[in-house]
């Protein structure tokens, strides 16, 4: 059975008594007793004694290991936690064909996020600078949609100081949580590299910055394909966690394959140099599969309780949705069950489990309340 630790109220009691015991006509629990003091002392440090033992035997092991410790059991697996890292992107500004923006140059979005040009970049003869930026701040903020301003943040002759993005700014994520660094360090002992299984593709996937899931189907653009889908639940989440890019392979493939994009050029140009040299690798992006839904019996429900139906509808796809996959009803029946206030609520549309056609991943449409 489990060693129970003893309390410090416990311990107290416990030397108490034997100094009751080993110092015949003592009495340690007089309120002012010198043998007192000295007993409720060592039993404090006793206490901490046992609490350093205790946090020792957590980061013993990865399971319970935080820190640097869990970054080391993580290292042992070859598994890291992740970094933050800038979005980047091409954004077209106007001008006078031969007018030069230098690297280095700054701009802005009308929200203060600023990047900084990675290269000289010239106005062409059709009148438009291509200027590739990337974000001054780390972070899913640096991420943009395609057509966003972004004014130079000085003057320069032949060039309009507006432009726009021209593909959408990826790339930018957050600092991974050590609660999501823990779940990978576990992923990463439970399933043992095989040199290509389907395991180590997801694996592969999940340790490039910003992506929270992944999942692998075999064959899926014919013999020797393996398609990749990913999910960025923080990094895009102004796009539901879709990636923003285009499907296809790795730069190194690309004479096999058309070249992807945006995020999902990151994964595949992550996973290249991992994969086995036959493999052609697609990283792609579910196809959103909005489900409405209607909902009987919860005419007089507060804002309060909707909300916490959504999340819950939520949280049973994104935990149970497999691009393809079936959501069965059941599931979600449970989760809004055990919202309170929600007594005798039916479900009367959708009617059975959730299917999704080849790539498809479903997401939460509209909830009637008739």
């Amino acid at each position: 059975m489990p060693y129970q630790r003893p309390t410090l109220t416990e311990l107290q009691q416990q030397v108490a008594t034997d100094i009751a015991s080993n110092v015949p006509g003592s009495d340690p629990l007089l309120r002012f007793a010198n043998l007192k003091i000295t007993g409720r002392v060592q039993a404090g440090l006793a206490h901490l004694h046992y609490g350093y033992i205790d946090y020792i035997a957590k980061q013993a092991v990865p399971w319970t290991a935080t820190g640097e410790y869990l970054a080391a059991w993580g290292a042992l697996r070859n598994t890291f936690q992740k970094s933050p890292s800038a979005a980047s992107g091409v954004v077209t500004f106007p001008g006078t064909p031969g007018a030069l923006i230098l690297a280095g140059t700054s701009g802005a979005r009308g929200d203060g996020v600023t990047y900084t040009s990675q290269a000289d970049a010239t106005v062409q003869p059709n009148g438009v600078a291509n200027v590739s930026f990337e974000a001054d701040q780390v972070g899913a903020s640096g991420n943009c949609d395609a057509g966003t301003a972004i004014t130079l943040g000085v003057a320069i002759p032949g060039v309009q100081s507006s432009g726009s993005a021209g593909v959408a700014f990826t790339g930018g994520a957050d600092a991974e949580s050590e609660d999501d660094f823990s779940e990978r360090v576990m992923s990463a002992y439970q399933a043992t590299p095989q040199g290509g299984a389907v395991g180590d593709y997801a694996t592969w996937a999940l340790g490039v910055n910003g992506i929270t899931r992944a999942w692998v189907t075999r064959n899926g653009f014919g013999a020797g394909t393996v398609v990749v889908y990913v999910m960025l639940d923080d990094a895009q989440v102004s796009h539901g966690g879709f990636p923003q890019g285009t499907d296809g392979v790795a730069t190194g493939d690309q004479s096999r394959g058309i070249a992807a994009t945006g995020d999902q050029l990151t994964v595949a140009n992550a996973i290249f140099p991992l994969q086995p040299v036959t493999a052609l690798v697609y990283v792609c992006s579910p196809i959103p599969n909005p489900i409405n839904f209607t909902i009987t019996g919860l005419t007089g429900a507060s804002d309060a309780t909707k909300s916490a139906i959504s999340a819950a509808i939520v949280g049973v796809f994104r935990t149970n949705g497999v691009p393809g996959g079936t959501i069965d009803m059941s599931d979600i029946n449970s989760a809004i069950g055990s919202i309170p206030s929600t007594s005798g609520f039916v479900i009367t549309s959708p009617v059975g489990n959730i299917a999704n056609t080849t790539g498809q991943l479903p997401t939460l449409g509209n909830i009637t309340y008739p």
